[in-house]
């Protein structure tokens, strides 16, 4: 997931496919380096009180890695999401949700083949391999406005020797009502980074660290790992002066589990506080790896979902808040 403002943002996500976007009973993607997915059955895992927001049927000839397909979808009335699943199937790199408003997601409704930077300047959702599903809390939700279009990029990697398909969605619970706080995502990380690939021993752990002074309150409620097949572990921390640090999340990763974890509580989050982000990679290939879209580059983002919305820059909380230009 690389940024891009002005014309489109790239980005691998999360989101990123907050994203980066399926764990929990919806498995995707690989987990092997091989790009071909699991084969779960992910259809089986939606609720049947799930609705169908978004998607479209895909599929990839042997050998095509890092693909990418989009959809976009005008919405025709206000619309309030309070529970979000990713319909991944075997294949799905990731899936990217945003609003249709960057130079380059605008356009006719319909299927179409795009690239890593369509995508919209507002994220809904991110989902990676293994997402599990993103329950808000009560009297929380994301609003889509009546015609906005909602744009869906689908990150495909097959690199097996046979012809690969599916069909890969956002699925949704709405409220019938407003929700009396409104939410939004936005990434804390680092975008400029290398994994050596000579250091010794082999196994040796290197860690890459991100984050941002924090300059408007906010109630954060969810945090998202997302990293790509080195990562091994992620940290994120909040710094609030001389006092210790708060500890939001500290786990091993897995690229096969990139799993919302809701707050609880919820973190109540100062002007003049501190995100931290530190993530840890195992390079063992014999080559760099830098930062980057693909499955087989690197990332070091934590997906902060939080409230009140406030439409912020997708990537306020990184070394490069709005994003690069390329």
């Amino acid at each position: 997931m690389v940024p891009r403002m002005g014309s489109s943002l790239k980005i691998g996500l999360i989101l990123f496919t907050v994203a980066a976007v399926g764990c929990g009973g919806s498995s995707s993607g690989d987990g092997t380096g091989d790009g071909d997915g699991d084969g779960t059955d992910v259809d089986a895992a939606v609720p049947a009180d799930y609705t169908r927001l978004i998607g479209r049927t895909w599929s990839l000839p042997p050998g095509a890695r890092d693909t990418y397909r989009c959809v976009r979808v005008t919405v025709p009335t206000d619309t309030y999401i309070t529970n979000i699943q990713a319909l991944a199937p075997q294949g799905t790199h990731h899936t990217v949700l945003s609003i249709a408003n960057s130079s380059s997601t605008r356009g006719p409704d319909g299927e179409y083949d795009c690239s890593v930077s369509t995508l919209g300047l507002t994220m809904l959702y991110a989902s990676g391999v293994g997402t599990s599903p993103l329950d808000f809390p009560e009297g929380v939700g994301i609003k889509i406005a009546a015609g906005q279009q909602i744009h869906l990029n689908l990150h495909l990697y097959n690199s097996s020797d046979a012809e690969l398909s599916g069909d890969s969605a956002i699925m949704v619970k709405q409220s019938s009502t407003p929700p009396p706080m409104l939410a939004e995502n936005v990434f804390a990380g680092r975008f400029w980074f290398t994994i050596d690939g000579q250091a010794t021993p082999r196994d040796m752990r290197q860690e890459v660290v991100g984050g941002c002074t924090v300059n408007q309150p906010y109630t954060l409620f969810a945090v998202w790992p997302h990293m790509h097949q080195l990562a091994v572990h992620q940290k994120v921390e909040l710094i609030r002066g001389a006092a210790p640090a708060t500890v939001l999340h500290d786990d091993e990763f897995s690229f096969l589990e990139q799993n919302y974890y809701r707050q609880d509580p919820m973190v109540q989050v100062q002007a003049g506080d501190q995100i931290r982000v530190t993530c840890t990679y195992v390079n063992e290939t014999g080559q760099d790896v830098r930062f980057g879209d693909s499955s087989d580059t690197e990332m070091c983002f934590a997906g902060l979902y939080r409230y009140p919305a406030r439409d912020a820059g997708l990537f306020e909380c990184t070394d490069v808040p709005g994003g690069i230009p390329f």
